[in-house]
């Protein structure tokens, strides 16, 4: 039987993958297991950026973005631009086993929500008011505003880390959450990586589980989960596919004239194996298991000539 394994993004990632870990060591199905991983950091308070206490798009509100995929039957479900629901993950995989679709959004995503018993509440906390308020831009300021061609891309001023969680059971199957509020002080409406299948997420027991973070626009240019786990399908090990994804990223932000691109992946293979690779001056982390034991480590870092 294989060795469950998991591995979760960015620091908040540890509380996911301790909360993962016992579930897959029961028994429990992967998918199972990396929702209630992921529903860890969107309670906490650790993240600016996942559930509860993230910061909020440009007119204040806090507007959260989903979605889950399981490796052995390829279902997968997503909510995006979804407000007062803590939950999306668990939203995602409410839309993934009880509608025929894959992703609902805003207002329908909501009144979804609350046909299956989902409360509502405000998502704000005092910190998360006070910083959004420290942060948002002046009235001459046009965050997230793309530069003219050929200008070199200014680093984003504002968090954009969103909570990935990848786990191989004992079964042998893979499941993946990724959720998040996004990038800070967006527009409102505005959706990145997180929700999208083959984006911000893909898993597929038969060549791996990949998750995404970052500046989702750069992302889903390229389909970054996708490629991810295509490439660990033609034979690379998922550090080695990571690594030429962040490749094709800085490829296409040069192509584009717009870098740095600030993006990182994480994978995990239907052996138990994993990687990560972050673009250039991203410091991203991540957290996995080894031998029992919760360990978060820094990802290789890929400029552009690497």
């Amino acid at each position: 039987m294989p060795t469950p394994a998991c591995i979760a993004t960015w620091p908040f990632g540890q509380d996911a993958v301790r909360a993962t870990l016992p579930l897959l060591q029961k028994g429990r199905g992967a998918l199972e297991a990396a929702i209630a991983g992921a529903q860890v950091v969107e309670e906490g308070t650790n993240s600016h950026s996942v559930g509860y206490g993230g910061l909020a798009n440009r007119i204040g509100t806090v507007s959260l973005d989903a979605c889950v995929m399981d490796g052995r039957t390829l279902n997968c479900g997503a909510v995006a631009a979804v407000e007062n629901v803590l939950h999306v993950a668990a939203l995602a995989q409410r839309v993934m086993e009880r509608t025929p679709h894959v992703m609902l959004v805003g207002e329908g995503a909501r009144l979804f929500a609350v046909q299956q018993g989902f409360p509502l509440q405000c998502l704000s906390t005092p910190e998360s008011l006070r910083e959004w308020e420290k942060t948002r831009p002046k009235p001459q300021q046009q965050p997230n505003k793309g530069p003219a061609p050929g200008q070199a891309q200014e680093p984003l001023p504002y968090g954009h880390d969103t909570v990935a969680v990848l786990a191989l059971d004992n079964k042998g199957s893979l499941g993946g959450v990724c959720s998040t509020s996004g990038l800070a002080h967006k527009l409102p409406g505005r959706v990145g990586d997180s929700p999208i299948i083959g984006a911000g997420l893909y898993v597929d027991d038969k060549a791996g589980a990949a998750g995404a973070t970052g500046v989702g626009e750069e992302i889903i240019r390229i389909g970054g989960s996708l490629m991810v786990v295509e490439a660990m399908r033609g034979g690379r090990s998922p550090q080695e596919a990571c690594e030429a994804v962040v490749r094709k990223i800085n490829e296409v932000a040069v192509r584009r004239g717009v870098h740095p691109a600030r993006v990182a992946f994480i994978a995990l293979d239907p052996k138990g194996r994993y990687g990560a690779a972050a673009t250039a001056q991203t410091n991203f982390q991540y957290a996995i298991v080894n031998n029992g034991k919760v360990e978060l480590h820094k990802a290789r870092e890929l400029a552009v000539k690497d």
